[in-house]
């Protein structure tokens, strides 16, 4: 039953993140794409995570992100916080990477647009190298926000399915 159950979910998880993987294959776009609210993408955060230990209960681990922009001149902004999971955590990471898309109303962009709380769920699984797929809304209360499916690349032993929040700080 257990292994169904791993095997169903790992399943789960990569349809999940194949389809986000697809979605944000073009980072570094030629042109300005607008998307589905009517805003277009100015950018993309790019967030390490520290590697730890998952619990059955959820874990903690620290993130260091850079906002780079594509639009204009290149704009770099360096952000610092956390991502807390509550719910099946189980195994370990030694490292992770987080990749956002980011979208603002119209090309504009201002230091600190995307600090704040993002909450959501999260999806893993992970056998040596493993993808993870994030669905996170929040932020700011302003309008640049990202997008709603976030991909996560990883290496450990790991499967996660649980509640997620990312806390994001400007570094000045």
């Amino acid at each position: 039953m257990k292994k169904l159950l791993t095997t169903a979910f790992s399943a789960a998880s990569l349809l999940v993140t194949g389809a986000a993987v697809a979605r944000a294959a073009d980072l570094q776009p030629a042109y300005v794409e607008p998307d589905q609210r009517n805003g277009v993408k100015i950018g993309y955060l790019i967030c390490d995570v520290g590697g730890g230990v998952g619990y059955l209960l959820g874990s903690a681990k620290e993130v260091d992100c850079v906002f780079r922009s594509s639009v204009g001149k290149e704009r770099i902004d360096h952000y610092s916080g956390a991502i807390r999971k509550l719910g099946v955590d189980l195994g370990f990471t030694t490292r992770s990477r987080l990749v956002w898309l980011v979208f603002a109303p119209t090309a504009g962009y201002h230091h600190g647009a995307l600090s704040g709380l993002y909450t959501g769920v999260t999806a893993e699984a992970t056998l040596g190298a493993g993808v993870g797929a994030n669905i996170l809304l929040g932020g700011s209360s302003g309008s640049v926000h990202l997008q709603l499916v976030s991909v996560t690349g990883q290496l450990g032993l790991n499967v996660a399915a649980t509640g997620t929040s990312v806390t994001l700080t400007t570094i000045d």
